[in-house]
């Protein structure tokens, strides 16, 4: 049985992590599912956005206590082997070239705040609780570590690294790390609301400005990073999208691609 409920509606993926019973924890099957989908999805030329939830009480609880029980026998090759398909499942979802909106309904610990941090877009429901739990264990946020201090922030990380306490969608809002909190009756409605706004823009566009973010963050701003951005901005000008959007705009029509 598969790991994921996979949705297609239009011109948007949904992709629920469908483990209710076990709060969707992680296992090997569960990163290769993660992984294949998302490689197929980003690839889907007819695809402009893709939401990523969970069904159940939680988003996702981290890792799976039958596999953590299965990795305390493994050899240090075989940590590292398991640990390098996590690490290759988050950068395809945080590589992935389509908008990737995180629909955060339940918990999010561990692992699961790794796979939080590699979209770019986090909507949780008031209530929901965050939890980097490692160091509780004897263990690391290692492979999420990338990805989390980008979305927490250097202070923040500092903390609950360290400390392993939970924290409130409230206070992840407050960091940076969840972009909004709706009641959880209005969760999807926010989520579909900022769809509609990813599926109206130009979606060659949409894809250059992702790749922008990952590109120029935390870089010192030289003369090759201005060449690099000025580069862009005539490669998009002088595409068929991009006269298509401002001869709409000038016009005062839709452009083709709405």
């Amino acid at each position: 049985m598969s790991t994921l409920d996979i949705r297609t509606e239009g011109r948007v993926a949904r992709v629920y992590l469908n483990r209710p019973e076990l709060r969707n924890a992680f296992n090997d099957g569960v990163i290769a599912e993660l992984t294949e989908a998302f490689r197929r999805l980003g690839a889907d030329t007819g695809l402009r956005a893709i939401v990523l939830g969970g069904h159940g009480k939680a988003f996702c609880a981290g890792a799976d206590l039958g596999w953590m029980r299965a990795m305390a026998d493994y050899s240090w090759d075989q940590n590292r082997a398991d640990a390098q398909g996590l690490a290759d499942m988050l950068w395809t979802v945080y590589d992935c070239p389509l908008p990737v909106v995180a629909r955060l309904q339940g918990d999010c610990y561990a692992g699961g705040m790794g796979l939080a941090a590699v979209c770019d877009l986090r909507v949780a429901a008031e209530g929901v609780q965050f939890c980097l739990s490692e160091a509780r264990l004897g263990l690391l946020p290692a492979t999420i570590g990338p990805y989390v201090v980008r979305a927490l922030g250097e202070q923040a990380s500092r903390r609950y690294f360290l400390t392993a306490e939970r924290f409130s969608a409230a206070q992840a809002q407050a960091f940076g790390f969840v972009h909004e909190v709706a009641p959880a009756e209005s969760l999807d409605h926010r989520v579909d609301e900022l769809v509609a706004l990813l599926v109206a823009n130009g979606p060659a566009a949409v894809k250059a400005c992702k790749k922008l973010v990952q590109d120029v963050a935390g870089r010192e701003i030289t003369p090759a990073l201005r060449a690099e951005t000025a580069r862009r901005i005539a490669d998009i000008r002088a595409s068929d999208e991009g006269r298509e959007g401002v001869q709409a705009f000038l016009q005062k029509r839709e452009p083709a691609w709405r």
